[in-house]
């Protein structure tokens, strides 16, 4: 009983098709190094992104917009540790141009305080919703 060619050339690509996965199993495109490198940057990335909100939250000027607005820093404080991803990169950056204008000496960033002190009081709605 003779195997056609195309019969043969099947059963050894199928041989391979098995055999392959388990070698191509132990390759890794990063190793386990560069991953624990990535997750501690971004850790403290996060960590650098919430003590500028709270930085920017314990100034003077911001604590007397809150209170014109009716609002209780201490609650946004506590809501900083509970923003993520996107929210937290964005508020940051607001967080770091607040907090530059207020190290030049400006007295006039209301709106942007103001809008920083809305933009985590609507995410801490959102999460209580949730």
């Amino acid at each position: 009983m003779q195997l056609s060619l195309s019969t043969q050339c099947l059963a050894v690509v199928l041989s391979c098709l098995f055999v392959a996965p388990p070698v191509w199993a132990e390759q890794h495109v990063a190793s386990q190094d560069a991953l624990d490198r990535a997750l501690a940057s971004r850790t403290e990335q996060e960590r650098a992104d919430r003590d500028i909100i709270r930085s920017v939250l314990q100034h003077e000027l911001v604590r007397h917009a809150a209170g014109r607005a009716g609002v209780d820093v201490a609650e946004l404080e506590a809501g900083v540790s509970t923003l993520e991803g996107a929210e937290l990169q964005r508020i940051a950056q607001q967080a770091r141009d607040a907090d530059r204008a207020l190290a030049g000496g400006a007295q006039t960033i209301t709106i942007s305080v103001t809008t920083l002190i809305i933009v985590v009081l609507l995410v801490l709605l959102i999460i209580a919703i949730a």
